[in-house]
């Protein structure tokens, strides 16, 4: 992206962003609420979207389908529409093979068949994880997409779902978990870029010390690393690329 704004009506959420996103980085999206993750991560998803597999803060789920329905979701695309209504009243065997494995993955084998309504905060979240990857693209987009985990299965969830997609850019309230896992960490504040760099140059103090950001209670749980133009209008425009 080259200088890329983006306003709701007065209100201008994202000011004059630069970034460029190389194929295979894994990036981390740290920063207080309201400093304008989500609207970058939306404005990426708008890019690219039929090579992202996006997984929003809301989950974004259906309550009254089970698990499995709502991982099917994933993959729409790939299948006709008489195959995806007969897939609600009896699974498609090869889907219900893929989604199981995924599900198994996830730690939700148990809950698969039951309505998200009557999952809990994480096990939602694992659903909407299940989905993204039944995507099957190669960058995965993810708005805070373990908060309501432990940090130890926020590390080892995020760690699978990254080993599957060649990049990624995720929104996160934890430093430690971006510089365990991700290769660049770009901090934002108030809608602009505060900092932008390469996790072997960072560590804990630095964010902690420099920037405002929500650290998981548990900092030992997760092993880091050694040393390391959207016009002010109601109608946003986007100018600026992932770079492939």
């Amino acid at each position: 992206m080259t200088n890329a704004s983006l306003s709701y009506g007065q209100a201008q959420v994202l000011q004059h962003i630069h970034l460029t996103i190389h194929d295979g980085e894994k990036v981390a999206l740290l920063g207080p609420s309201g400093a304008g993750k989500s609207s970058l991560l939306n404005l990426l998803y708008q890019q690219r979207a039929d090579r992202c597999a996006l997984c929003p803060q809301d989950n974004g789920l259906v309550d009254i389908l089970s698990a499995y329905h709502n991982i099917f979701m994933g993959g729409l695309d790939r299948h006709s529409t008489p195959a995806s209504l007969w897939n609600l009243v009896r699974p498609l065997k090869r889907a219900r093979t893929a989604i199981e494995a995924i599900a198994t993955q996830l730690g939700l084998g148990t809950e698969l068949w039951k309505s998200v309504d009557r999952l809990s905060g994480g096990q939602r979240q694992r659903v909407a994880l299940g989905r993204a990857l039944f995507r099957k693209k190669d960058i995965f987009l993810g708005d805070e997409p373990v908060s309501a985990l432990d940090p130890i299965q926020a590390e080892t969830l995020m760690q699978h779902v990254l080993s599957q997609h060649a990049t990624a850019v995720v929104c996160l309230h934890s430093p430690v978990l971006a510089l365990a896992l991700f290769d660049r960490v770009v901090v934002m504040k108030a809608g602009s870029i505060e900092l932008d760099q390469p996790t072997r140059q960072l560590t804990l103090a630095d964010l902690n010390s420099n920037y405002i950001t929500d650290v998981p209670a548990d900092r030992t749980a997760l092993v880091l690393p050694e040393k390391s133009s959207v016009v002010s209008s109601p109608e946003a425009c986007v100018t600026g690329k992932i770079q492939r």
